[in-house]
């Protein structure tokens, strides 16, 4: 461990450290471990719905800069920021959300990518079957997808519609849901097309749940302790990437629609609020911008962070509907404006 990391009373000095100066700091010098963190606790529920399933193979895990299956060395990067509640808290400041923050998005995102390790491992997308179900796994990923809503060809798992993504997330959504113990999929997607794949995966699993994989891990895909990136270079990077870095630009139509909070103020939040009709709003946005629900979702999320940093409320005595409509058209505005800006909105 690096000197900026060094341990007191137990915990990583920097764990008490101000953002500033935590920003500072290599990814290499935090001297993150897995054990004894709740995603550790994940990885071993994991390991068990694995078994009980008739799988005898378990990814090897380990702690990296985002959600990641390499192809040629299956396996599954967890980001490092769910090791520890200081860094879990600078990721929410700074991407106003942490994927994978909760156990139960944790879990679902392990089975996801538990899907991609098991079908590079073993190499599953070389299979006639395999392609006729989901397609050619050498696809290009693109950049943007607009999923149909309505399909039944897909599985519901992670959101977004995100099987209808590439044929390897179609695959591991089908997975994934598929280990999920209790989720019934016999029946919840009887009379689904998307029936057809959960079956063959189900006798995939049969197959070959007892055999030794094809292509065996040889080594993690970039380990922490060989990142000599800074957290605020890590960040910064990030926030480019997805648009944050203008943050702010929101603020003036989000004042317009909702007002600041007074002292014992009982009124909705506006954060609230966008949570409650999220769905609505990238449905009926989508619908009118031609966008994806990638790229709306990013917006939304943004404007809900910002609502909360500046204690908005949602006005009293406006009707909901007409609240819902102005929401939506300012949100169509951003989006255009955003995807003007070179915003990216999909990560795949």
């Amino acid at each position: 461990m690096g000197t900026g990391g060094r341990r007191t009373s137990g915990k990583p000095a920097w764990s008490t450290w101000p953002t500033k100066r935590l920003l500072d700091l290599r990814i290499c010098d935090l001297g993150l471990t897995l054990e004894g963190t709740p995603v550790a606790s994940a990885i071993e529920a994991l390991r068990k719905e694995l078994g009980l399933a008739g799988v005898r193979y378990m990814p090897s895990v380990w702690l990296g800069e985002e959600w990641y299956t390499p192809p040629d060395r299956p396996g599954i990067a967890v980001p490092f920021y769910l090791a520890h509640p200081r860094l879990m808290k600078l990721e929410r400041r700074l991407m106003f959300e942490v994927e994978g923050g909760t156990r139960q998005s944790c879990m679902k995102l392990l089975r996801h990518e538990a899907g991609h390790a098991i079908q590079f491992a073993f190499r599953l997308h070389l299979r006639r079957e395999w392609q006729r179900l989901f397609g050619r796994s050498s696809t290009p990923y693109p950049d943007a997808y607009k999923p149909k809503s309505y399909s039944r060809d897909y599985v519901l798992h992670l959101d977004n519609y995100y099987a209808q993504a590439h044929p390897d997330e179609d695959f591991a959504e089908t997975f994934a849901v598929w280990l999920r113990p209790g989720s019934r999929w016999q029946t919840r997607y009887a009379g689904w097309p998307a029936l057809r794949k959960l079956e063959y995966v189900d006798r995939l699993m049969k197959e070959i749940g007892r055999q030794a994989p094809t292509v065996r891990s040889r080594s993690a895909d970039q380990r922490l302790s060989s990142i000599k990136q800074t957290l605020g270079e890590h960040y910064d990077a990030r926030r480019r990437r997805y648009g944050l870095d203008n943050a702010d630009v929101y603020d003036r139509d989000l004042r317009k629609l909702f007002e600041t909070s007074t002292p014992n103020d009982t009124r909705d939040r506006a954060s609230s609020w966008l949570r409650k009709h999220r769905r609505v709003l990238i449905s009926v946005v989508g619908e009118w911008t031609e966008q994806f629900p990638y790229t709306v979702n990013d917006i939304i999320n943004v404007m809900i962070a910002r609502a909360s940093e500046m204690k908005l409320r949602v006005p009293e005595g406006r009707p909901a509907a007409e609240l819902e409509r102005e929401v939506a058209v300012m949100l169509a505005v951003q989006t255009m404006s955003h995807l003007q800006r070179g915003g990216r909105w999909v990560t795949l």
